[in-house]
């Protein structure tokens, strides 16, 4: 049944290779941001689990 219902789609063969595209850019993207991200910004957020309070003068406070 599902067989016929997706074969009566037309044009149904575009919909994984947009799928596809979509994953691929969104890992690549995220592989660019994590090589290009500032070394801080990673120690910041890897260590604000840990802290009671974060200073007033951080620089990274309103991310």
């Amino acid at each position: 049944m599902k067989k016929d219902i997706l074969s009566s789609i037309e044009n149904i063969e575009i919909y994984p290779i947009i799928s596809l595209l979509i994953f691929v850019i969104f890992f690549v993207g995220m592989f660019i941001w994590v090589i290009r991200v500032d070394k801080k910004y990673i120690d910041h957020m890897k260590e604000m689990p840990l802290d009671d309070e974060t200073p007033k003068n951080s620089p990274y406070e309103k991310v």
